[in-house]
């Protein structure tokens, strides 16, 4: 059975919507290539159109755990973002500037 979240929202206490909001910044941090492409509102075939590929070859690269960190440049363009490379190192964050265009 379907809610409309706008009534859901209002029945909430404020610290309710507050962890919510935490618990929603927490799970876009950690979202998959797929992910991110269905929330920008993009379907495969949209998005391999833009970066001139077919869309099986997006599907592969959407299931790949591996891939060269220029093809995933390519893609974060593709959907509108830019790739930012940061080492969480024990002496502090270091953002990794070698690939930026």
């Amino acid at each position: 059975m379907a809610h409309d979240y706008q009534k859901l929202r209002n029945r909430m206490s404020s610290e309710q919507l507050a962890q919510s909001e935490v618990q929603t910044k927490e799970m876009i941090t950690e979202m998959l290539l797929a992910e991110i492409r269905k929330e920008v509102g993009l379907t495969q075939e949209d998005l391999a159109a833009a970066m001139n590929i077919k869309q099986p070859s997006l599907s592969k690269l959407e299931s790949q755990d591996d891939m060269q960190i220029s093809t995933l440049q390519r893609l974060i363009h593709a959907l509108g973002g830019e790739l930012e490379l940061v080492a969480h190192m024990p002496g502090g964050d270091i953002r990794i500037r070698q690939f930026a265009r």
